[in-house]
């Protein structure tokens, strides 16, 4: 007991004549209005000093408001049960409801940091600009790592409020330090879980996905729309949502469309009767995408790529931006170019043909050779 504390302690003793829970009640009261007093105080302080700082330090004071009112006053009730008039068994347990409350403040407000820095971080990135592969790539790492931090706080704030209590101390150390029987059984329990975790942060640092990346999992097109800690949901073209383990993409191979840049490549397959003209086709193609939005201008190509017993494979190349921008420019390729051909060359469309057989001198029937030589002799 330091000597504040001790004078606090002498000073109260001294006065018989008043109850020791009414005196404890004044302290207590006294202690919380003098605590949100001090914390008004530092708050405007602190609003003041902060005022020509960054983003983040403006907005981590005006965020942490409440906690640290709560902190304060924590502190200034600690401080009260210290030095009034209570049994050394209501002191302990006044003190050990304080610390699990200080840890749950401190694990607040190192989540609530991290929350602000992810924000203010985030800030310089748009994922709607026209060329988002790095927006995408840092947004994808920073929330992912923002989520395992997240667990990783709430673990380790439940494992030390564990350790506060005689009974199950052991299950808390043994859960902070993964190690023991009880950490065996909890890591058994939670192996999905971890497992998923891990593979998180695997994601973030090597980034086989990121967030609007278009992918092709499980026969399904889709962009991915949210990672969290334990699953992936992928926004599929028809507004459908396919939720997959974060281990998915550790384990099973899968296409990303947009895994160095969004540019793709679209292919339309044509098959056409061999009259038609191929290097009309080229031409015509070439002036779809030149009068297109969506060319990119950089690929455009014709190829007969396939004979087939009645058609001709015909496949056109043609580049855009992004995936979508390729398949709706697919499309256009494909209705100008079927449009052109029925127009111009009708002719160059698949078709059956049924060439006539010629006449056989097959001999005539027996019976009809005697009829006819029975006529001729009458």
């Amino acid at each position: 007991m330091n000597p504040i504390e001790r004078w606090f302690t002498e000073s109260i003793r001294s006065l018989p004549w008043i109850p020791s829970w009414f005196i404890s009640l004044i302290i207590f009261l006294a202690a919380f209005w003098l605590a949100l007093l001090v914390h008004r105080l530092a708050f405007e302080i602190m609003t003041r000093l902060v005022a020509g700082m960054d983003l983040f330090w403006r907005s981590l004071v005006s965020r942490t408001f409440g906690p640290a009112r709560f902190t304060v006053i924590t502190l200034a009730l600690a401080f009260a049960a210290s030095v009034a008039p209570l049994s050394q068994e209501q002191t302990g347990v006044i003190r050990h409801v304080l610390l699990l409350c200080f840890i749950a403040l401190v694990a607040w407000i190192a989540r609530t940091a991290l929350h602000i820095w992810t924000t203010v971080y985030l800030r310089r990135f748009k994922l709607d600009a026209e060329d988002n592969l790095l927006a995408r790539k840092h947004v994808t790492q920073t929330r992912i790592l923002k989520r395992v931090c997240e667990i990783l706080i709430l673990l380790v704030a439940f494992s030390i409020v564990l350790m506060t209590f005689d009974g199950v101390r052991q299950y808390g150390v043994s859960l902070l330090a993964s190690a023991g029987a009880a950490g065996l059984v909890v890591g058994l329990a939670l192996q999905p879980l971890l497992k998923n975790i891990f593979a998180g942060i695997q994601l973030a640092v090597t980034q086989p996905i990121r967030i609007d990346d278009a992918l092709l999992v499980e026969g399904e097109w889709g962009n991915v729309e949210e990672i969290t800690s334990t699953y992936v949901v992928v926004r599929l073209w028809d507004w459908r949502r396919l939720i997959l383990p974060l281990s998915y993409f550790i384990e099973k191979p899968f296409q990303n469309w947009t895994r160095e840049n969004a540019e793709l490549i679209g292919t339309v397959m044509l098959y056409l009767d061999y009259q038609a003209p191929v290097e009309v086709i080229r031409a015509k193609v070439q002036e779809i995408a030149l009068q297109s939005r969506l060319w990119d201008g950089k690929v455009v190509n014709v190829q007969v790529t396939d004979f087939r017993r009645s058609t001709m494979e015909v496949r056109v190349l043609v580049s855009a931006r992004s995936s979508p921008r390729a398949f709706d420019l697919r499309c256009e390729v494909r209705e100008k170019l079927i449009g052109f051909l029925q127009r111009e060359y009708p002719q160059s469309l698949p078709r059956l043909r049924a060439e006539p057989s010629p006449p056989v001198n097959a001999p005539l029937p027996v019976a009809l050779v005697r009829a006819g030589a029975a006529a001729t002799r009458a």
